[in-house]
């Protein structure tokens, strides 16, 4: 292993394990702040779909089968369908999209 390398495991291990320690360090008692406390409450939701949106439209052959999907997922989301409803139709909606595109 070169030392670049070992220099660069290192600080990444150290920028890991340092944001899931200094939260314990530093927040002490229950947080009573709304605002801080609504922040992290989203906090999980935001960082799934910062990592889902754009595999949504990425994923397929042409971005506007996966805008297709993505749009008419949501309004069937919206409207009640459960989550194996949806993702059918998303899957439906791209395999129609891309078959018509060739």
């Amino acid at each position: 292993m070169t030392s670049e390398l070992a220099i660069c495991l290192g600080l990444t291990a150290l920028t890991a394990n340092l944001v899931r320690v200094l939260p314990m360090l530093l927040i002490r008692g229950r947080i009573r702040n709304r605002f801080v406390r609504s922040f992290l409450y989203y906090v999980p939701y935001v960082t799934l779909a910062v990592m889902t949106f754009p595999s949504i439209l990425l994923a397929t052959r042409t971005p506007l089968a996966g805008l297709a999907a993505l749009l008419l997922g949501i309004a069937a989301a919206w409207r009640g369908w459960n989550l194996f409803s949806v993702a059918t139709l998303c899957c439906i909606v791209v395999f129609v999209l891309e078959w018509l595109a060739g």
